[in-house]
């Protein structure tokens, strides 16, 4: 069976006009200004831009983190937009996988338990089997029954990974996945990252202000001021 060159597959994640406004303390601040953006089935998008360009609140919105405050965001054919607070968790629970920069692990729980706590949420009963499994897919088998405490940030963030990673996401979102590390550890996380992208056909969306982790991704969007640039927006929409 030939699939048709010219069809364009139906995008996993699909922003429209989508905007992000915030309540601080003088009143509301505009964070996001009409992202209109499509992603495919197994790509990597990098997302770039200075401090306080929105790149961080952009990977909120298309996760659910954040809901947009207009303009609509669609994921795998569904309108997060329209969801309620436990539709959009159920929603990510099923079908999304987070890593942040500052690891988010629950310190009175070990590498197992941490690991295995989404599969938990998702009533598996094979739990913390799957979660050992992941642990030894990312090299930390022999630290399962260490708290984070124990562990070195380079470790924590392969169990961030690992927990990331478990319920075999369809879309994996990382925000400066490497800003906590440093560069041996970074570059190590980066790959094993790449690695597991790839071993599990997942979709990568990435927050990062290092050039050499954006090179490696198949598109890199740059976000400025809340927008996207205007090279980027053009290539965005070709």
């Amino acid at each position: 069976m030939h699939s048709n060159p010219s069809a364009q597959p139906e995008p996993i994640l699909s922003l429209q006009d989508a905007s992000l406004s915030l309540i601080g303390n003088t009143g509301p601040v505009d964070i996001l200004h009409g992202i209109t953006l499509d992603v495919t089935a197994g790509e990597t998008l990098g997302l770039i831009g200075p401090s306080g360009s929105g790149k961080s609140s952009l990977l909120m919105v298309m996760g659910g983190l954040e809901q947009a405050s207009g303009g609509r965001v669609h994921a795998l054919g569904q309108d997060l937009t329209a969801m309620d607070e436990d539709a959009l968790a159920r929603f990510r629970r099923d079908n999304m996988g987070v890593v942040f920069q500052s690891f988010h692990l629950i310190p009175t729980m070990t590498a197992l338990e941490n690991v295995a706590t989404p599969l938990e949420l998702a009533g598996q009963k094979d739990a913390f089997e799957r979660a050992r499994a992941e642990l030894e897919a990312v090299g930390l088998g022999h630290r399962a029954d260490h708290f984070p405490a124990q562990m070195s940030g380079g470790e924590q963030q392969r169990v961030a990974l690992a927990r990331a990673l478990v319920t075999r996401p369809r879309i994996l979102l990382a925000d400066e996945p490497t800003g906590n590390l440093d560069a041996t550890n970074g570059a190590a996380i980066m790959d094993l990252l790449f690695d597991l992208r790839d071993r599990y056909g997942a979709t990568l969306i990435m927050v990062t202000h290092a050039p050499e982790l954006a090179a490696r991704c198949d598109r890199v969007i740059r976000l400025r001021d809340g927008r996207l640039d205007q090279d980027a927006a053009r290539e965005a929409a070709e």
